[in-house]
C-alpha cells in the first residue's frame, strides 16, 4: 500500500484500521513522513488529527524536536494541544525509554501557555512520564496562580503512584490557609494515590 494510501486511512470510520495505518505509517517512515504529519495538526477534521497524534506518538523520539518546536511557537492552540499530546502518546508506547530532555522542557514551557486546551494536557502529560518529573510538577504546584493547571497537578500526583507524592498532597489536605478546592482535590488525589500504590504493589 501506497504512503498516501495509509494516509487516507487515518481519516477511515474504522478504529482498528486506523490503528493499523498509524503502526505502518510509523514503520514505514521517511525524510516526508514527520513533516508531513505535523501538517495535520491543524485540521479541522478531529479523526484524522488525532490519528496524526497518535502516529507521531508511535514513531517516538525522533518527532520530539519538530513537535517541541510546535507545542512552543505555534500561534494555533490547536496544534500546541496536539503536540502536547503527542509527547504523551510517546510517554505511553515507550514507557521503558526516557523522554528526551528537549521534550521536558518544552511541557514545563507549555505549563505557563495561557490557554487550558495547551497547559491542562501539558500538565498531564508529564503525568504520564511520571516520576522523573515529579520535582517539577511539585515545584509547578507551589509557584503557579493558575487554579485549573493545580489541580491537574493534583490528579497527575494522585495518579503517578510515586511515594513522595503521599507527603505533598497530605500537606495541602490539611493547610487550612489553601483554596478550599485545592484543599478538596488534594483530599481525593492522596486517597486515589493509595489505590494506585496498593495495586503497584
Amino acid at each position: 500500500m501506497t504512503i498516501d494510501a495509509l494516509f487516507e486511512k487515518l481519516k477511515h470510520p474504522n478504529p482498528n484500521l486506523r490503528s493499523k495505518a498509524i503502526w505502518e505509517i510509523a514503520e514505514a517512515k521517511d525524510e516526508n513522513t514527520i513533516p508531513r504529519l505535523m501538517s495535520i495538526l491543524n485540521q479541522e477534521d478531529v479523526t484524522y488529527r488525532r490519528a496524526a497524534v497518535k502516529t507521531l506518538g508511535a514513531i517516538g523520539a525522533d518527532v520530539v524536536p519538530p513537535v517541541v518546536d510546535s507545542l512552543l511557537n505555534s500561534d494555533n492552540p490547536t496544534v500546541r494541544s496536539s503536540c502536547a499530546k503527542v509527547l504523551a502518546q510517546i510517554a505511553v508506547n515507550y514507557p521503558d525509554v526516557p523522554m528526551p530532555e528537549e521534550g521536558i522542557r518544552g511541557l514545563k514551557q507549555a505549563l505557563d501557555d495561557p490557554n487550558p486546551v495547551v497547559n491542562i494536557p501539558a500538565v498531564m502529560t508529564l503525568g504520564e512520564i511520571g516520576s522523573p518529573v515529579f520535582d517539577l510538577l511539585v515545584e509547578t504546584l507551589h509557584t503557579t496562580d493558575n487554579l485549573a493547571v493545580q489541580v491537574a497537578i493534583l490528579n497527575a500526583l494522585g495518579s503517578m503512584g510515586d511515594r513522595r507524592a503521599v507527603e505533598v498532597l497530605t500537606n495541602l489536605s490539611n493547610d487550612k490557609s489553601a483554596d478550599p478546592y485545592i484543599q478538596e482535590s488534594a483530599t481525593s488525589a492522596l486517597s486515589r494515590l493509595e489505590m494506585v500504590m496498593k495495586y503497584n504493589n
